[in-house]
């Protein structure tokens, strides 16, 4: 019963390749006349001929100026917090070529369904049926990684990071709305960053 849980909730994938953009609303005239004074964080993040190590600070930086609440968890590493959600990224900087982003998200599977021979089968189909990201089991089933690419020459917006990010979120987030009742038990999201404890007055 639990593995046909999963394999259903895993099918609602493909019906989630895309999502659409966010609606935006007007601009007080007032606020954006107060907003003109205020620093603006670089909207381009130059990472051309750097190692994958200077990438992952820069562009660490560059989150941290826009506002975004990032973690450098390794040395070519960054975790950020994109609404409910967190991403892995890691860039790839290749000087003869095309330069990437490696966007990741985790998901750990309850040691019931870690054995089923059901699962590889829906991860493989996953990967025909939808293109906005790569799906492959980790840690002999234990362990969901969604991996989706950013390509770039040199530069990249912090904009198309966003929108590559609210992309893959809103096509998962699709899918835990259709989660048959139960499956969240065996299928959660693992954290990239570390907890954040209030300090109490």
């Amino acid at each position: 019963m639990k593995t046909l849980l999963i394999s259903a909730s895993l099918l609602g994938l493909t019906a989630c390749a895309a999502t659409a953009p966010p609606q935006t609303s007007a601009i007080d005239p007032v606020v954006a006349q107060e907003n003109v004074s205020a620093p603006v964080a670089p909207k381009v993040v130059e990472l051309g001929g750097l190692t994958n190590e200077a990438a992952a600070e820069r562009l660490y930086q560059a989150l941290i100026n826009s506002n975004y609440l990032a973690t450098q968890v390794a040395p070519t590493k960054v975790a950020v917090q994109f609404g409910n959600n967190q991403f892995l990224l890691e860039p790839s900087i290749n000087s003869a070529g095309i330069d990437r982003i490696l966007m990741n998200r985790f998901y750990a599977v309850h040691p019931q369904l870690q054995a089923s021979q059901e699962l590889p089968a829906v991860i493989g189909t996953l990967n025909q049926k939808l293109n906005f990201a790569k799906f492959v089991l980790l840690d002999q089933g234990a362990v969901i990684q969604v991996q989706g690419t950013v390509t770039f020459a040199d530069r990249i917006e912090i904009e198309e990071l966003r929108r590559f990010m609210l992309w893959t979120n809103g096509g998962l987030a699709q899918v835990v709305q259709s989660l048959p009742d139960g499956v969240e038990q065996y299928i959660r999201p693992l954290p990239l960053m570390p907890q954040m404890v209030p300090v109490k007055p």
